[in-house]
């Protein structure tokens, strides 16, 4: 029995080895990624080592980590699914005996884990510690610096749970709930998870209709599109014309000291914009008749079917919803994965799902740039400020972090939510998720109808030549040498 007990034991921690070494191997290949795309858009800096460079080199780490954290939260629920499904298909395999309930419910527990510390510490404290200087009298320096930023989390801390503590008992006013508000562990940390991530599926419910009817412009702006009775030639001709126009006039307006600056600047942006519709314009000029007449509407067919699926898929989730109880997305502390199939379909189903999913993440991040609330946390290549940085991937964690959950209360997979995802007080309110359901599938709805008919009406006007006709109203008007600005016609 001893030596029974021992090769247990042996087999314990050879196992939990395993699973450790495979969650930090699939963190690192995240994190390096992860640092690779910071990198590619943060603002360029001098080799000079001081002070804010070590700042800066920090808040960079800490935006990887979280960057990083928010790529396994993408994952994790196709991962899972995947795993399910190759432990139905093969479940006497030695060589997949590695990938097993016990791991999957680590990795979903970690996500967790880390999500929190990155949402209420890490990001934070990359924050504070990038605006701040030290208190003043103290001595200047890192230390000064993170003395600040320590007691502006302290603050902060303070003030959240204070907020939380307040919230929580105006709206349970039982005994054990007012017992439970001195419970931080077990009450306050869970309580504002399951609140940020409500948050986040709200956020998700707003930029998501946006950004799958925003995919097609995206998308359109991508590739060529086909030439339905445009003359090409024609419009590049007016173009050079327009160009050459612009070109005479702004040297012109440089070789009189009077001249404006806002007038000069005002002529550089027109000529930039002229310059880039000659661009597009050359681009599908060259383009090949396979890409224009072939792989344009493939695409456009493929995010049209994406779209049409998911809001079915929604509104059967609804009809569901209203007849079966055990619809309602739920956790679960199961630990066997694979035993028994989710989807009715099989692998196929389950590739459907994770494409779906993978779809609707894009869509979100496309829709959440696409809002004017967020268009200034748009980065830019080698321009991106640090400040900036750490609030897209601030928004990115959270959008993140709310997708397994969207994508079980939408219906888009029936695999149960495992760890603390499955623990949020709302998933049990039926009147929350139907109303998520219910408003995801007519705005989304709405979205695309409006996108279709607008780009309908544009296609129909340029084709039959119209939309020359805005041409007397637009900023410049080459032919007659005057520039309307502010809505005033000025000359030289």
């Amino acid at each position: 029995m001893e030596e029974d007990d021992v090769t247990i034991r042996e087999q314990n921690f050879h196992s939990q080895v395993r699973e450790y070494i495979i969650c930090f191997l699939l963190f690192a290949v995240l994190y390096i990624v992860s640092y690779f795309i910071i990198t590619r858009y943060k603002r360029k800096s001098d080799d000079h080592e001081d002070e804010d460079a070590v700042v800066n080199r920090i808040s960079l780490y800490l935006c990887t980590f979280t960057l990083a954290v928010s790529g396994g939260a993408v994952f994790l629920l196709p991962f899972s699914i995947i795993s399910s499904e190759i432990l139905l298909s093969f479940p006497k395999n030695y060589y997949i005996q590695w990938l097993n309930g016990s791991l999957i419910h680590g990795l979903w527990n970690l996500v967790s884990l880390f999500s929190n510390l990155c949402l209420f510490v890490l990001m934070p404290f990359a924050y504070f510690f990038l605006e701040s200087e030290g208190f003043a009298g103290s001595k200047k320096g890192i230390k000064a610096r993170i003395l600040e930023t320590f007691v502006m989390l302290f603050l902060l801390a303070l003030l959240i749970l204070g907020i939380v503590w307040v919230a929580s008992a105006l709206i349970d006013n039982d005994d054990a709930s007012m017992e439970s508000l001195y419970d931080l562990w077990e009450f306050y940390l869970p309580y504002l998870y399951s609140c940020i991530s409500l948050m986040g599926g709200l956020l998700l419910l707003m930029c998501t209709p946006v950004g799958l009817s925003r995919m097609f412009t995206v998308m359109g702006q991508l590739l060529v599109k086909p030439t339905i009775l445009e003359d090409l030639d024609e419009q590049i001709y007016c173009i050079h014309l327009q160009e050459e126009a612009l070109q005479r006039r702004l040297n012109g307006s440089s070789t009189y000291a009077y001249t404006r600056g806002s007038f000069v600047h005002q002529l550089s942006k027109d000529l930039d914009n002229v310059k880039n519709q000659r661009n597009k314009l050359e681009r599908r000029k060259k383009a090949s008749g396979w890409e224009k007449n072939l792989l344009y509407p493939i695409v456009m067919l493929i995010l049209l079917s994406g779209t049409t699926i998911s809001v079915l898929l929604v509104a059967f989730n609804i009809v569901y919803l209203l007849v079966d109880e055990t619809a309602m997305p739920k956790g679960s502390t199961d630990r066997g994965i694979g035993n028994t199939s989710l989807s009715t379909f099989g692998v196929a189903q389950a590739a459907l799902e994770i494409i779906l999913m993978f779809y609707l993440m894009v869509s979100s991040v496309v829709g959440f740039y696409s809002l004017r609330v967020f268009e200034v946390l748009t980065p830019r290549k080698d321009d991106t400020t640090m400040t900036t940085i750490i609030g897209c991937c601030v928004s990115i964690l959270v959008l993140s972090s709310a997708l397994p959950v969207m994508s079980r209360t939408l219906g888009i997979t029936r695999f149960d939510l495992l760890g603390d995802f499955g623990r949020f007080n709302w998933l049990g309110n039926f009147y929350i998720v139907l109303s998520y359901n219910l408003l995801f599938a007519v705005v989304t709805t709405l979205c695309l109808v409006r996108k279709f008919t607008s780009a309908v009406r544009e296609e129909l006007l340029k084709a039959l030549g119209l939309d020359k006709l805005q041409l007397s109203n637009s900023p410049t008007d080459p032919e007659s040498g005057k520039l309307s600005a502010n809505g005033h016609q000025k000359t030289l």
